[in-house]
C-alpha cells in the first residue's frame, strides 16, 4: 500500500518544524515542507480577521500546483489560512493543525494542542508537552558525534534557548544560571556540553565560551547532530525555561532534566502549567534543586498520538 502524502506548513521556526515533522514521521507518511510567507500587511492581522484568499500569500505555488496531498499538517498562525484554502479546494484532504489556530476548530479535521493550553473540543487531541521530531533511536545513533570533543564519565548538557516575549535572557540572568551549573555539576566532577538553539544570540554563546572555556565543550552554531549527541552523552540535562519544545525534546532521552528558570517579563501561566505537569510526571526538576538520579520512560507524544490519528483517517 502506498504511503500517504502530507504537506507541512509552518513559519519556519525550529519549534514549529520539529512539531509538524515529528508528527509526519510518527504517522510514517511521505512529506514535503513549505514555509508560509504572507504579504506585508497580513503579517500583523490575526487569522480570525484574515480573508480566506490566496491574495494574502507572498508565494502561493503550493496552493495552485497540481500535487495531490492526503494530509496537511500546519503549525503557527500564518499557516492557518493556507490550510483552510487547501481544504476548500479539495475536501478529501485531512487537515491537522498543531496548537491553537485562533479560529473555529471546525475549519480543521483535527487539532493537536498541548494539555497546558487548555483547548477542548470534539476534534481536539491533547498532548502532554510539545510533540517533536526527536526519537530515542536518533539520540542513540548520535552518541559518537561529540565523543572526540569531550571525554568524561560525568557529563551535563546545557541546552540554551533565547529571548522571546516572556524572557529577556539578560547577561545577569545567564550568569546566574552558569554559576548554578558550575556549583551543582562542575564542582563535583562533571564536564559540560553547551548547545545553542536558533534563538540563541551570539552574545550568549560568547558568554558561555568565556565561562566554560576549560570545563567542557561549547557548540558555537546550530547543529542538529551535536544537539542529539549532547542528549546521548549526558548523564544530566539542563534546559532553559523559555521553550516547552526543547524540554519536551530532551524528555525523549529518558534522562533527568533540570529546568533553568528565569524571571518572566509577562504572565507565563501556560509555561507554569507545563512545568507543573512535567514535574508531576517525574520528568523535570528545577535547577536550584539537589542533583540526584531519577528515571522515567523516554517520552515521545508524537508516537502516542499517531495511532489515534490513523484511526480517524481509516474512518
Amino acid at each position: 500500500m502506498a504511503k500517504l502524502k502530507a504537506l507541512l506548513l509552518t513559519e519556519g521556526y525550529h519549534g514549529m518544524i520539529s512539531q509538524v515533522e515529528g508528527l509526519a514521521k510518527a504517522l510514517q507518511v511521505e512529506f514535503q515542507h513549505k514555509i508560509v510567507r504572507l504579504n506585508l500587511m497580513w503579517n500583523y492581522i490575526p487569522p480570525k480577521l484574515t480573508p480566506i484568499s490566496k491574495i494574502i500569500l507572498k508565494d502561493n505555488n503550493y496552493i495552485n500546483n497540481d500535487d495531490t496531498f492526503d494530509l496537511v499538517i500546519s503549525c503557527g498562525r500564518k499557516s492557518v489560512v493556507p490550510s483552510i484554502i487547501l481544504k476548500k479546494k479539495n475536501d478529501k484532504i485531512f487537515t491537522i493543525h498543531i496548537q491553537d489556530p485562533k479560529v473555529s476548530f471546525k475549519n480543521f479535521d483535527l487539532i493537536v494542542a498541548p494539555e497546558h493550553d487548555n483547548l477542548i473540543g470534539e476534534n481536539v487531541i491533547n498532548s502532554k508537552g510539545a510533540i517533536h521530531y526527536i526519537t530515542k533511536d536518533e539520540i542513540e545513533k548520535a552518541n559518537f558525534y561529540l565523543s572526540d570533543k569531550i571525554k568524561n564519565k560525568k557529563i551535563v548538557s546545557l541546552i540554551l534557548g533565547g529571548p522571546n516575549k516572556y524572557y529577556n535572557f539578560s547577561n545577569e540572568e545567564l550568569t546566574k544560571i552558569f554559576n548554578k551549573v558550575r556549583s551543582n555539576f562542575i564542582s563535583i566532577g562533571y564536564k559540560i556540553i553547551i548547545i545553542p538553539s536558533m534563538r540563541t544570540p551570539k552574545r550568549i554563546i560568547n558568554l558561555a565560551n568565556k565561562e566554560f572555556l576549560s570545563e567542557g565543550y561549547v557548540v558555537n552554531s546550530v547543529d542538529k547532530q551535536a544537539y542529539l549527541a549532547s542528549l546521548a552523552l549526558a548523564n544530566k540535562i539542563v534546559v532553559t525555561c523559555d521553550s516547552t519544545s526543547m524540554i519536551s525534546e530532551a524528555a525523549a532521552s529518558g534522562k533527568p532534566i533540570f529546568v533553568a528558570h528565569m524571571r518572566p517579563k509577562m504572565n507565563n501561566y501556560r509555561f507554569e502549567r507545563f512545568f507543573h505537569l512535567f514535574r508531576e510526571m517525574g520528568i523535570t526538576r528545577n535547577l536550584e534543586e539537589k542533583v540526584e538520579n531519577w528515571s522515567y520512560k523516554h517520552f515521545n507524544e508524537a508516537e502516542r498520538i499517531a495511532p489515534m490519528i490513523h484511526s480517524k483517517l481509516s474512518n
